[in-house]
């Protein structure tokens, strides 16, 4: 039977994450560090945990956003949620958000902010698109976080994990296995970070998008690293680096978090091999499964990650679907902004 539930901030690092390792949806996202780094972006952050009976059923980390094209208040990939066996029922998942939201309108208020945004954690359903609905919530224009992803589960040998990888990438692994001149480095120090960012910027100009500052890559590897959750990957030829990837291990899952390369590594199978030896680094760290983060609609070849993707998906795997990205307008600023990130999203090619 559900009891009295409320809202209480969450200040204990051990609550928070000993919480977490409770939940079968997760992602970097739902972690203390990710909230840790929203602060030193300067970022103004809420840790909320939903209490039933005081007992801990749900969390979400709350994030307000200063941009631009508005001041909003942003959930990313929450809220977590533990398995809901037992009190409750079917509801009780309903009743989580509820009390959720309205917290966040008392924020809101607080914060002078037009909507509220929700990138779920909880798989596309008809019924966890209803619960949102019922809330007055609406398809958000873009996404800030990946809503579709590619995942591999880890839990078998070396061997089972390359048979069961696509022909080509297999073939590839193995030829720059073989190959002299191709050298994959893992390294914790942030002073690597610069050669990432260089890698980056070059591969944001080639595909036209604004990479992340090196400031804010420091940041995050300054939350993570202290925890051993964060390790920079650089693939070589010839002793040039044409490919890199920042990897985050957090509760037993990997997550190929930031990736870039030169396109002369089209001709030279180093990414194959350097994200075949970030896949080994968390089998070496216990991990049961590696997210290879976001993928494009499939099959449609002209979305500017088609090529990412099928990349991606040569490891094996398969697709998770969450919930598109969700807004509550609170007035009317927000369809402004709707319309700014419509227009932008299709100049994307997104």
């Amino acid at each position: 039977m559900m009891r009295i539930m409320e809202i209480k901030e969450i200040n204990n690092k051990e609550v928070w994450e000993g919480f977490l390792l409770q939940c079968p949806e997760k992602t970097f996202l739902d972690s203390w560090n990710w909230g840790e780094f929203q602060k030193k972006m300067e970022e103004k952050i809420w840790r909320l945990g939903i209490y039933n009976d005081q007992e801990l059923i749900g969390l979400a980390l709350i994030i307000k956003i200063k941009a631009k094209r508005g001041t909003f208040i942003f959930a990313p990939h929450s809220p977590a949620v533990a398995p809901l066996s037992g009190a409750g029922g079917p509801n009780i998942k309903s009743k989580i958000l509820e009390i959720l939201i309205n917290k966040l309108k008392e924020i809101a208020k607080q914060e002078k902010a037009s909507f509220i945004r929700v990138a779920p954690i909880w798989e596309k359903s008809e019924e966890n698109i209803r619960i949102f609905k019922k809330l007055g919530f609406r398809e958000a224009p873009i996404h800030i976080h990946p809503e579709l992803t590619w995942e591999l589960d880890i839990n078998f040998s070396e061997e089972e994990l390359l048979a069961g990888m696509r022909k080509t990438t297999r073939y590839l692994i193995k030829q720059a296995e073989k190959n002299p001149e191709i050298e994959i480095i893992k390294s914790q120090n942030i002073n690597d970070l610069e050669k990432f960012s260089q890698l980056l910027n070059k591969t944001a100009f080639r595909h036209h998008f604004t990479a992340f500052s090196l400031n804010y890559l420091k940041n995050q590897f300054s939350c993570f690293n202290p925890n051993n959750e964060m390790v920079i990957f650089l693939g070589k030829h010839k002793g040039e680096i044409i490919s890199s990837a920042i990897m985050i291990y957090w509760q037993k899952i990997g997550f190929y978090h930031h990736g870039a390369s030169l396109s002369q590594n089209n001709k030279v199978p180093v990414s194959y091999l350097l994200q075949w030896e970030a896949i080994k680094e968390a089998k070496n760290r216990g991990c049961r499964k590696y997210n290879f983060w976001g993928i494009a609609p499939f099959p449609n070849r002209k979305h500017s990650w088609a090529g990412l993707t099928l990349f991606k998906m040569g490891f094996g795997g398969y697709k998770k679907e969450y919930l598109k990205t969700q807004d509550l307008p609170l007035n009317f600023s927000y369809y402004l902004t709707y319309f700014f990130e419509r227009v932008r999203k299709i100049k994307r090619g997104l």
